[in-house]
């Protein structure tokens, strides 16, 4: 898992992305289509973009002020857990 923090200085707004590795590149899918209808609670000052590479799971979020960015990072990565965990009990996706 690769993550990175940036202050962007263009925009002034603050940047984070974050990469996530699964084991096949349906994971990865299901686990973007579980974390893609979750809109920020906020409307403004925050984005997030979600996409999948290979079997790699990538997230970039920019926003205005740290403590929005803090605050979307944590709530996403305790759905991502969830995600993971049903996942994990449910075993690797059936190729129909």
């Amino acid at each position: 898992m690769a993550t990175e923090a940036d202050n962007n200085l263009e925009t002034g707004k603050l940047e984070f992305s974050l990469d996530v590795p699964f084991p096949s590149s349906s994971e990865a899918v299901i686990a973007l289509r579980s974390l893609s209808p979750d809109r920020e609670p906020r409307r403004g000052g925050i984005s997030r973009h979600l996409s999948v590479s290979g079997s790699t799971l990538s997230v970039r979020w920019s926003a205005d002020e740290a403590r929005i960015l803090r605050v979307s990072v944590s709530s996403f990565l305790d759905h991502l857990s969830l995600v993971i965990e049903t996942m994990e009990m449910f075993g690797p996706p059936v190729a129909p």
